[in-house]
């Protein structure tokens, strides 16, 4: 008796079950185009800056490391940098350790000055 009204009491026929797995699956889409806009694009374009400012560097140019050095460039190679930090001391780091790029011709800061 009990088992009968069971059945009488599931879902519709199969063309119900096919719209209720759209509207449970539609939220982690909604999330996976979010998720790409406002995470993973941003990456994917700050990624191509560094590898075009990484193209950029030319020796006389001043790099900031991400370890914090800061340098005059001597000589580009392949994958490597060497970089002046002091009068007759050079360096040499991976050319993917350069963080910002500051040319010759940028003025100093009001901070710098002062030191």
């Amino acid at each position: 008796m009990f088992i009968s009204s069971a059945f009488a009491q599931t879902a519709g026929g199969p063309g119900a079950g096919g719209t209720d797995m759209l509207i449970q699956f539609a939220p982690m889409v909604l999330i996976l185009v979010v998720f790409y806009f406002l995470m993973i694009r941003p990456q994917q374009k700050r990624a191509k800056e560094h590898r075009a400012l990484l193209a950029a560097v030319r020796r006389g140019d001043t790099v900031v490391t991400n370890a914090g050095i800061i340098g005059k460039v001597a000589k580009v190679q392949e994958g490597e940098v060497l970089l002046e930090v002091a009068e007759g001391v050079r360096i040499r780091i991976l050319k993917s350790t350069v963080a910002e790029v500051r040319t010759k011709g940028q003025p100093v800061a009001d901070d710098e000055k002062s030191a």
